[in-house]
């Protein structure tokens, strides 16, 4: 039986629970492969606790959250050596796709992965995956050398596979998405998997392997047993700065509408049967305490009709004390969504307002969202009682203080009962990173990228001045006004 090392490379330094690392766990333990988890979460070194970053934002309200977390002030590297040292694994492996792929660092995790690899010493076979590679794979080989694979695409059936040539004492070639890489050159041509089209073969996903603490999670200041949870993969939209856009783009789904989404998608848009899915969340909320379920699909709403009506009813009649936050987009916002979501016990809906110029949303992002839609959507979600919480970005390309000040207008206007505000992240790969690179105003490769942590603008150091201004006052001007705009500068500059 292979022995298969995951790492978590999480620098956020609170709880995330890596939606990539239970998808591959539970089908690679139902082949009898043993699976161990090295978790970088809470090394004090390592993380940045975007938790306390965020509550001075005002992004999240005060808890007592990190008095519930003990933290590690060993060394890293030197704890990962010994963890290796111990299980002796064949495959060490990090970085892969799911759902989970705008929040929590999986775009950076292969950076990262890289970094902890590089300082270690292992004969175990070194695998990576993820977006930056799905992007790019060759000039992802280049960047970091020190893998032996990389996985471009979905990876479960992929590392599989290695995992069971390991076995056999087989040689590790002729796997479709597989490359070998010697010191950042790639060694065998990509052949492309087929997409994954039923999610339902992964089996169950397998969260045994996190650490207690690494499920508490904040939640509109109370502490909550979560974890990050997906139903689907897939989104229909092609908006030009989304790294979803790099996987259609991998797996052939290029023919796109003049309104910014996939022509024929129902093919790209997966989701597990509802069975499966209640069967799920039932386990988590019986096994392990699970009280809140963070859906990261891409687009709640563009989940089938079929499965989402069918669940709901399971989880209504359940008696299961439990709440779902999800994402979606405001024209998926009606009377009848907001009945399923009731029944679904959904608290919380996250939807992408970014910028708030329409024009400058459809001409540079490819985003089509009618602003009268936008605005329904949140009066519709708070007369229901049902959590609104806006997603803001700024330092978009040639997006100056005034289109922040508008988007901080529109956010006034909306009245969310949350507001996040992220930094623009130029994701390889993506038709705005291409031609902001273009452009001059960014590298045409960005290392650390974080939309929560820093600004990477290449615009110079005022602009990044102005967006770390911004990050830390923009709910603060929505909640108390504009007017504060003139005191907030003079103390924040001075």
């Amino acid at each position: 039986m292979s022995k298969i090392l995951f790492i978590s490379t999480n620098k956020w330094g609170r709880g995330v629970t890596t939606i990539w690392i239970p998808s591959h766990v539970g089908f690679l333990k139902n082949r009898n492969h043993i699976c161990e988890l090295f978790d970088c979460t809470f090394f004090s070194e390592w993380t940045s606790n975007e938790n306390i970053y965020n509550t001075v934002n005002k992004q999240y309200q005060p808890t007592d959250y990190d008095r519930t977390i003990i933290w590690n002030d060993n060394n890293i590297f030197t704890e990962l050596q010994e963890k290796i040292n111990r299980c002796k694994p064949d495959i060490i492996f990090s970085s892969a796709l799911s759902s989970h792929i705008h929040g929590e660092g999986e775009y950076s995790s292969i950076q990262y992965f890289h970094e902890l690899i590089s300082k270690i010493k292992t004969d175990a076979i070194i695998v990576a995956g993820g977006l930056q590679v799905t992007a790019d794979i060759y000039a992802t080989a280049k960047r970091f050398p020190n893998f032996d694979f990389l996985i471009a695409g979905e990876s479960e059936l992929v590392l599989e596979s290695i995992a069971s040539k390991v076995d056999k004492g087989s040689e590790i070639k002729d796997i479709p998405g597989l490359v070998k890489i010697k010191k950042g050159k790639i060694l065998n041509e990509l052949v492309k998997q087929p997409i994954l089209n039923e999610l339902d073969i992964l089996g169950e996903y397998d969260y045994s392997l996190f650490d207690e603490q690494i499920f508490q999670r904040p939640y509109n200041g109370d502490v909550y047993k979560a974890v990050d949870y997906e139903m689907s993969r897939g989104c229909i939209y092609t908006c030009a700065y989304c790294v979803e856009t790099t996987i259609q783009s991998y797996y052939g789904f290029n023919e796109t509408s003049k309104s910014g989404a996939l022509l024929k998608p129902k093919r790209y848009l997966r989701a597990k049967s509802p069975e499966r899915i209640f069967s799920e969340i039932k386990d988590l909320y019986e096994n392990f305490g699970v009280r809140l379920f963070r859906c990261q699909d891409t687009n709640f709403l563009t989940i089938p009709s079929s499965v989402l009506k069918s669940l709901a009813p399971m989880i209504d009649s359940s008696g299961m004390d439990i709440k779902l936050y999800i994402e979606t987009r405001p024209e998926g916002i009606n009377e009848k969504s907001i009945e399923l979501l009731k029944l679904l016990k959904v608290d919380g809906v996250g939807m992408g307002v970014e910028a708030a110029e329409e024009d400058y949303r459809e001409i540079s992002l490819n985003r089509f969202a009618d602003q009268t839609r936008i605005i329904r959507a949140f009066n519709l979600l708070r007369e229901a009682n049902i959590r609104a919480t806006a997603y803001n970005v700024i330092g978009f390309p040639n997006q100056g203080e005034e289109s922040i000040i508008n988007t901080i207008k529109l956010n006034i206007q909306l009245n969310p009962n949350n507001i996040t505000v992220a930094f623009y992240s130029p994701f390889i790969g993506t038709n705005l990173q291409r031609s902001s690179a273009n452009d001059g105003l960014f590298d045409q490769y960005v290392y650390s990228t974080d939309p929560q942590l820093r600004s990477l603008s290449a615009e110079g150091e005022e602009k990044i001045d102005m967006l770390g201004f911004y990050k830390r006052n923009f709910v603060k001007l929505v909640r108390d006004g504009l007017d504060k705009l003139p005191r907030l500068k003079k103390e924040y500059f001075h």
